[in-house]
């Protein structure tokens, strides 16, 4: 009787309930995680007592997969997601950070082409420059996200083989390593597959470390934008108007870089670009509060989607990363003395 008079408090009781799932441990005798146990063993020659009871110290965390169900990359429209970047408090940290490390940024550039703001963007918004760097045990937000997450296990099952492949090769502690609720690591936010292709060792020690080491850090943002296409010193975005007519195609909301510059300007789309027409390009709205600002993104910008596959996120290194550089070259230019 009760249940038909209150509805509404059994639906919130239940979301309650829900919303306060505890961790579990993981079954290693479940089907899948004894079929990812032999894999490790035949592939890589993993114990298997070893893997087993590795994985039993596991936890399933119920609010890992509720934060993969609500990216912000998905849930905001862009003014709203750049009110979360674009914030006083990330730009002067990443101003101070900027000046403090410099000459290792310098180092970076010089070594793989990319400027220094956007080195420093990417840090400013994956982990405020390295402060934030997440709370999850790596191997408990992969273990989750490759067994109990069906939508995305077979891309988290290959990123869990790449870390407990990495914690061997490395002195990364698979029981105690940190990051986020999707299992990437560090202060550049590296998913272990990530870690493996493109970490340098900026040192030369014989050692990567994208925790503490700011060299390594640097040289290995720098490499991954080199490896997925920047081109040193050509440009990121450009800002474009549309004629009245516009091309049902030509939505902006999708990350398709199938446009050339020529193509676009075709279509009625105008923007100031000193690159030849073949070179690729794509149309991208950014929709504010009461309007919609349109964008032409190039080889660079879609360099940083390979980070996010997001015309949101991009945009939003590209604007941190350019007021950065404004701040610092303010900075720089005035007087320290009394």
């Amino acid at each position: 009787m009760e249940q038909t008079r209150y509805p509404f408090l059994i639906a919130l009781m239940a979301m309650a309930a829900l919303s306060f799932t505890p961790a579990m441990a993981f079954d290693t005798q479940r089907a899948d995680v004894s079929q990812f146990i032999d894999h490790m063993h035949e592939k890589y020659g993993f114990n298997k007592s070893a893997l087993r009871h590795l994985l039993k110290n596991a936890q399933s965390q119920p609010t890992i997969i509720t934060a993969m169900d609500r990216p912000a990359e998905k849930a905001k429209p862009w003014h709203e997601y750049r009110s979360i970047f674009l914030t006083e408090k990330r730009i002067a940290a990443g101003s101070d950070f900027w000046i403090a490390h410099r000459n290792e940024l310098d180092l970076a550039t010089l070594r793989t082409g990319v400027a220094q703001e956007y080195i420093v963007a990417i840090l400013g918004v994956e982990t405020f420059y390295g402060r934030l760097m997440g709370n999850f045990r790596v191997l408990d937000a992969l273990a989750t996200l490759s067994f109990d997450y069906p939508a995305r296990a077979k891309f988290f099952l290959e990123e869990l083989e790449q870390f407990l492949v990495l914690t061997r090769e490395t002195p990364i502690d698979p029981r105690t390593a940190l990051g986020s609720y999707a299992g990437a690591m560090g202060a550049p936010q590296f998913m272990p597959s990530n870690y493996r292709k493109f970490s340098v060792d900026a040192m030369a020690d014989g050692h990567i470390d994208l925790w503490k080491n700011w060299p390594d850090v640097f040289a290995s943002v720098g490499n991954y934008f080199k490896e997925h296409g920047w081109i040193s010193g050509q440009p990121v975005l450009s800002e474009a108007n549309l004629n009245s007519y516009k091309p049902s195609d030509l939505d902006g909301r999708q990350l398709a870089f199938t446009q050339t510059i020529g193509a676009l300007k075709a279509q009625g789309i105008t923007f100031d670009s000193s690159l030849p027409d073949e070179a690729p390009a794509m149309l991208i709205a950014a929709d504010e509060a009461d309007t919609i600002r349109w964008r032409v993104g190039y080889q660079n910008f879609y360099a940083i989607t390979r980070y996010n596959h997001s015309a949101l996120y991009a945009m939003a290194v590209f604007e941190l990363a350019n007021t950065i550089k404004e701040r610092v070259a303010l900075l720089l230019q005035a007087p320290t003395g009394p």
